[in-house]
């Protein structure tokens, strides 16, 4: 390393501050302030010299963390960006919404605070973007063979570029108006503005992958006719079917899943003309009385995005205890923590209630006015009701973000065949085909509901089954094998 005592010399963990609420409330802009290239070296240099670098085995895209951040603490920025993208297309994605299980796994992080990696990653992603480093890598040969692939998420964007840097011809099919899948309409812009998508897309079609939206593939085409026209398709179009809660007064209005919920709201940041005749999108949290019921991530975008809208109060509730303030016992290290986290919607205001159970929903007139919830506790592995602990709490509108339960089967997957899991995702081999010949998985759709960082390993290593399927060989690196793949 540059400095082999910078992890002596700067104890102390920095990450770029977040703009004060009152302020990012009164926009959609990312919430964090500009981070200094001289704090960035520094926090870079805090990264030992491990004999066994173990945030290697934490990233599942097997990412040189070491070496890049040995290179921007000598201030070699268009090395390090050569370095990032050796292992991972789109570092301005999971620079922003990954949740670091790198850090969780440093080496340093056993007593002190871990490295800044993902901030470090994004850094160096933002410089080669700003310098013009990013730039269109061209095949040096076509093969001539065409491939769908279907969705337009982080795993079927990886397997797109991966693909067409191959030498094939590679048709990106997307029922959505745009491309991007949740990381376009799911992610709120305050979390990743949908720019660092854009420029991305702009060099992925330069390069020559072909992006068609608005196809819903298995209705606008079916399968066969979809067989008939590729070469192999790859299915990367995630785990879409949400978690519901069927109780009591699931059926009042104003009950909606999350994914009801979110676009709305980048659309409407696009641009796009969606507001009723009271100037409002059609599902909005503006003067109302939020619940979320989901203590996770997509719970806690609800909860920034109703902020913005003007929601007057916000509950989030979560089912699970209350994690506890420092690294659980049972998720020792190099493992991802169970702990107490504060996103910065959670800074920004709102209720957490853990331990909870919502029973039933109220209503009149056929809307929802309230819920009825009672407190739990667990007991040998299961949640029991805590006696004497029921109680009411008005609402307005409901937002379900419990999480998927798998990809949607009717249509494509169903018109294709494929076999299922017994967890109900696509079943996939080691070289991530499917049951159907010339048919193969990546990401959510065949994992299930996981995070960003494995849909582009897995995006990356099916592209490379889908190159060696096709020609008999691959030069394309394979980061992981489902098998090595455990679900989350």
């Amino acid at each position: 390393m540059g400095d082999p005592s910078g992890f002596l010399k700067h104890t102390a963990r920095e990450l770029p501050t977040r703009r004060p609420v009152p302020l990012r409330l009164m926009d959609w802009k990312e919430v964090y302030e500009d981070f200094s290239d001289d704090t960035l070296r520094k926090q870079a240099s805090r990264c030992m010299d491990c004999g066994i670098p173990f945030c290697h085995n934490g990233c599942p895209l097997g990412n040189l963390i070491p070496e890049w951040n040995d290179l921007v603490f000598k201030d070699r920025w268009r090395e390090s960006i050569d370095r990032l993208h050796a292992t991972n297309n789109f570092p301005e994605f999971t620079g922003r919404l990954c949740p670091a299980p790198c850090e969780a796994s440093c080496v340093l992080g056993i007593n002190q605070d871990p490295v800044t990696i993902k901030q470090v990653e994004v850094e160096i992603i933002d410089h080669a973007f700003e310098n013009g480093w990013v730039v269109p890598v061209y095949p040096t040969r076509l093969t001539g063979k065409k491939v769908a692939v279907v969705g337009s998420g982080p795993a079927g964007l990886a397997a797109a570029q991966q693909l067409t840097r191959a030498g094939h011809t590679v048709t990106v099919l997307e029922r959505a108006d745009r491309i991007g899948g949740l990381l376009r309409y799911g992610i709120p812009e305050f979390k990743m503005e949908k720019r660092h998508i854009d420029r991305r897309l702009a060099q992925m079609e330069a390069e020559g992958t072909v992006f068609k939206t608005n196809v819903n593939v298995g209705v606008d085409i079916t399968a066969a006719e979809l067989r008939k026209q590729f070469d192999a398709v790859v299915l990367a179009g995630g785990a879409c079917a949400s978690r519901d809660l069927p109780i009591p007064g699931r059926d009042l209005d104003g009950i909606h899943q999350a994914m009801e919920f979110l676009p709305w709201a980048n659309r409407v940041q696009l641009g796009d003309e969606v507001l009723g005749d009271d100037g409002q999108p059609p599902i909005t949290a503006k003067d109302k009385k939020v619940v979320i019921i989901g203590g996770g991530d997509t719970g806690a975008d609800c909860l920034g995005t109703s902020h913005r809208q003007g929601a007057a109060s916000v509950h989030q509730f979560e089912i699970m205890p209350r994690p506890p303030e420092e690294r659980a016992d049972q998720t020792p290290w190099p493992t991802y923590p169970l702990m107490y986290r504060v996103s910065s919607a959670h800074e920004e205001g709102g209720e957490r209630v853990f331990s909870v159970n919502t029973e039933r929903f109220v209503g009149e007139n056929g809307k929802v006015t309230g819920l009825e919830a009672h407190e739990v506790k667990m007991v040998n592995g299961r949640f029991e009701k805590v006696e004497d602990s029921d109680f009411t709490l008005d609402a307005d509108l409901v937002l379900l973000a419990m999480g998927f339960v798998g990809p949607e089967k009717p249509g494509l997957l169903d018109g294709l065949g494929v076999d299922y899991s017994d967890r109900g995702n696509v079943a996939r081999n080691d070289g991530w085909a499917t049951s159907v010949d010339g048919v193969f998985v990546a990401g959510d759709m065949g994992r299930g509901q996981s995070l960003i960082v494995w849909a582009i390993a897995e995006g990356r290593a099916a592209a490379a089954a889908v190159d060696k399927y096709l020609v008999g060989e691959t030069a394309l690196p394979s980061p992981i094998v489902p098998t090595a793949a455990p679900q989350r």
